[in-house]
């Protein structure tokens, strides 16, 4: 007789009703680690690997045989010392460009609610010059933050921290370290040149800022056109209903036409993905929006009804979808777009012309867990069983364990979706967002019109990025589930 337990996909993590001698899905009989060393994270590294990684049947040292005696595993845990390392060079598959870390698991899990510890300025980084010099350019500030409050707006540029210049080696350390506040030397762009000046803002980060991802919602009027804009920065789930909000205000202005703009949105929730396709397109409950792949363990304990996600009629609050019923969507995506941002665009590709507008996308097709360490959980964090989680190891991981394939099986969308009309930013001409004028929104905006555009879309500095703000957030880039999924245990 097969038992069954709900775990709810919550915030990217499982919320599992198990007891600690009763697990959802056991390991294999793999010893404990005997020695003196310390390697209770990497214990707790293997043991949740080996049952969730997507790639686990790839890694040798993943392997359910790997190991014969408690000697065995303990010498391969006390192989290496560092932790991060272990993962990386030890369970890490060679394909996997996503899976990460954390050695605090609660700040990830606030992460997912949009509340993060910031000065809410965020911005692109980018090579100048022939060195390693780099600069940073702002993409947007988040309201309600000390950025909002200083003298820096989208388009400014910045070359250094606390009068250090910034270069490759040291970028990481000046705007991501451990100090809260910094003071950015500015720039000016003369000729396509970057000069610094002598123009200082000093900024600091707060813990509990909020950003509501639903940035920008114009309806624009032109040639006859009711056309929508939505600027969309983040999939968090805790703002669905605004998101739905945005759309009604959309569908009662009568808008035909509509201009989703991904271009800083690194993904996020999978099941806000769903919604939101589902109101740019529909609300059959009939119709497939997209397929999950697992592992070989999980996989064959999942029904098809358990694994595929139908497009939506209600939201989870149970407000209805205001849904526009379109049949082609007009897309502002960047190298900066991925995971559920290029869901979005898979997902609906069977059913909606998908017009691709900016630069190839990230790239990311896998969706992910947040995992602890908590056995009695299936080591899958749920908020409900915190407090089984063993005190003395605070780390996380966030590893990739499945793939999500559209209704008619395509999932091979790793090396990015390639635009139908390329056009990257232009550092000396970034534009306001959500104006008419703004180059990318103004060639969205001659396509739907066929009316040629008094913008001139010729780029002269071109952004070729190196890194973002985003990708040093606690969430990055990260596609993660939440949703009821029942598992069977035989």
């Amino acid at each position: 007789m097969k038992k069954m337990y709900l775990l709810f996909l919550g915030i990217g993590m499982f919320i599992a009703s198990c007891s600690k001698d009763d697990n959802l899905i056991n390991n294999p009989d793999t010893p404990d680690p005997i020695g003196t060393t310390d390697v209770t994270v990497q214990n707790f590294m293997w043991k949740s690997m080996n049952l969730w990684y997507f790639w686990q049947g790839n890694v040798p040292n993943l392997s359910d045989t790997k190991f014969s005696t408690d000697a065995e595993y303990t010498a391969f845990l006390e192989s290496e010392s560092d932790p991060e390392l272990f993962f990386d060079d030890k369970l890490r598959f060679s394909e996997d460009r996503f899976s990460f870390f954390t050695d605090d698991y609660k700040e990830l899990v606030q992460s997912f609610a949009g509340v993060s510890k910031s000065n809410g300025l965020e911005f692109g980084l980018t090579f100048y010059g022939e060195g390693n010099d780099i600069f940073g350019y702002v993409r947007y500030i988040i309201p309600n933050s000390d950025a909002s409050t200083k003298a820096i707006k989208r388009g400014d540029i910045f070359t250094g921290v606390n009068g250090v210049s910034l270069t490759a080696d040291n970028y990481v350390d000046l705007l991501f370290g451990d100090a809260d506040s910094y003071t950015l030397n500015m720039a000016d762009i003369n000729n396509n040149t970057i000069t610094p000046n002598n123009r200082e803002v000093a900024l600091t980060k707060f813990e509990g800022l909020v950003e509501n991802p639903v940035f920008i919602t114009n309806t624009i009027e032109v040639s006859g056109k009711k056309i929508g804009y939505l600027m969309y920065n983040r999939f968090t789930s805790n703002f669905d209903e605004e998101l739905n909000n945005a759309f009604g205000t959309l569908k009662a202005n009568g808008v035909t036409d509509l201009v989703l703009d991904f271009r800083y949105n690194p993904g996020g929730s999978v099941n806000s993905s769903r919604l939101l396709s589902s109101m740019v397109y529909g609300t059959n409950t009939n119709q497939l929006y997209i397929r999950q792949r697992w592992n070989s363990k999980i996989q064959p304990q999942l029904s098809s009804a358990q694994l595929e996600d139908y497009f939506a009629n209600k939201t989870g609050e149970g407000s209805t979808i205001n849904t526009l019923n379109l049949s082609k969507v007009y897309v502002l995506a960047t190298g900066s777009s991925a995971s559920a941002s290029e869901l979005v665009m898979n997902g609906l590709d069977p059913y909606v012309e998908v017009v691709h507008i900016g630069t190839k996308t990230r790239g990311k097709n896998e969706f992910s867990i947040t995992l602890v360490d908590n056995s009695s959980n299936s080591y899958v964090y749920s908020g409900s069983t915190e407090k089984n989680i063993n005190s003395k190891n605070t780390w996380g991981i966030q590893p990739l364990v499945g793939r999500n394939e559209n209704s008619v099986g395509f999932f091979d969308y790793t090396a990015g979706f390639t635009p139908d009309i390329e056009l990257r930013e232009d550092l000396s001409n970034l534009g306001q967002l959500g104006n008419v004028n703004e180059p990318l929104l103004a060639r969205a905006i001659q396509e739907i019109t066929g009316v040629s555009s008094k913008v001139d879309f010729t780029v002269k500095m071109p952004v070729d990025l190196l890194s973002s703000s985003k990708m040093f957030a606690p969430m990055r880039d990260n596609m993660y589930l939440d949703k009821p999924l029942p598992i069977f245990e035989k």
